[in-house]
This record gives C-alpha cells, sequence and structure tokens, in this order.
C-alpha cells in the first residue's frame, strides 16, 4: 500500500526548483528581466507558491545566491594556504563570471540601489563568508603560515578587493594563473609584517 506523500517533502522539491530556476533563468535573461512569472513557470510551480515563500524576485535570487555560496565557495584546510586560497578565489570568480550574466554579480549591482537587500546580503552571505576566510587565516596563523598579528581586515581586502574592482568596472576577471600570482603577494606580504 503506498503511503500519502509527505507535504513537506513536496514543499522543499518546490523550493529547490524555485531556487534553481531562479539561478538558471538569471543566467540566461539577467536580473532586469527575470520575473516571479518565469521562475514559476520554469520551476513548474504557481505564482502563489513563490509568493507564500517569498517577497520578491530579489528575496528568491538571494536565497538561491546564498545557497549556491554555502555550497560551493566555502574555505577549504588543506594545511596549504596559498593553494586553499587560489580554489576559493576561483571559484568566486567563476561565480561572478560577468559572460553569463552573473546572479551574484546581479545582486551585487542590485544592492547599490537598494539599501534594504544590501543589508540581506551583506547579514546572509558577506559576513558568514568573511568568518569563513577569517577562521582559515586564524588556522594559517596557528599553523605558522601567517604572523599571529597580521591583520585579518587588510588580508580580507588584499585578497578579494581585485575581484570586486574589476567586476564594479567591468574588465577582465583573473585567469588562474594571475589570481595565483596575487596569492603569493599577498601571503609574501602578511608575511613580511611579522
Amino acid at each position: 500500500m503506498a503511503s500519502a506523500p509527505d507535504p513537506n517533502r513536496r514543499s522543499e522539491r518546490a523550493r529547490v526548483a524555485v531556487l534553481e530556476a531562479a539561478i538558471a533563468l538569471c543566467r540566461e535573461v539577467g536580473f532586469g528581466q527575470l520575473t516571479i512569472e518565469g521562475i514559476a513557470e520554469r520551476a513548474g510551480v504557481s505564482k502563489k507558491t513563490i509568493y507564500r515563500w517569498w517577497p520578491s524576485k530579489g528575496a528568491v535570487l538571494l536565497d538561491a545566491v546564498s545557497e549556491l555560496v554555502d555550497r560551493i565557495a566555502r574555505h577549504g584546510d588543506t594545511g596549504d594556504l596559498a593553494a586553499d586560497m587560489c580554489a576559493q578565489l576561483n571559484t568566486v570568480v567563476a561565480m561572478m563570471n560577468p559572460q553569463e550574466m552573473s546572479p551574484v554579480a546581479a545582486l551585487a549591482s542590485e544592492s547599490q540601489r537598494d539599501p534594504a537587500l544590501a543589508a540581506v546580503i551583506r547579514e546572509r552571505v558577506i559576513l558568514p563568508s568573511i568568518a569563513g576566510f577569517e577562521d582559515r587565516m586564524r588556522s594559517a596563523q596557528r599553523a605558522g603560515q601567517i604572523p599571529v598579528d597580521a591583520d585579518l581586515h587588510v588580508a580580507l581586502d588584499l585578497f578579494y578587493g581585485p575581484i570586486y574592482h574589476r567586476l564594479v568596472y567591468r574588465l577582465p576577471l583573473h585567469t588562474e594563473e594571475e589570481i595565483r600570482t596575487r596569492v603569493d603577494h599577498v601571503i609574501a606580504g602578511l608575511r613580511a609584517m611579522g
């Protein structure tokens, strides 16, 4: 005898379908053309289902990006600081690829016009990412890879600032080789300050 469908499981499937649809559509048409109707159609759910969980397309995309960042852009700790930072920075660059109308870049751009969205992005995506970065840097300090008194705020800006600079001015994003060079320079600079 078949059991009745679990409404929580069905809701989770719908939620995941909506988040995946939002990412895919944003990559295809950009944030400006992204609509709740389009997301609903792609996800195979009603607009009512989406509005039950999210107040706007920005909120849907924020949840989708937040889960994406949490899943693929975590800071690894293999014991090799340079390799770990290269891997993480390459992931960040790939997520911001302007060739595919990046949902991450779209949210960053939209947050410049919407202070409320910027505050939510800061709380849900940026601050947890910074905490992960600081944890990785503290591990490097304990391992003697960088000085214990290295300024982690400066390190954060040195590692990530060039990416956002290029993104803001629509310059080509860094290649893996360029990232490796910058990571080596930042680590050397942090060591020289000790």
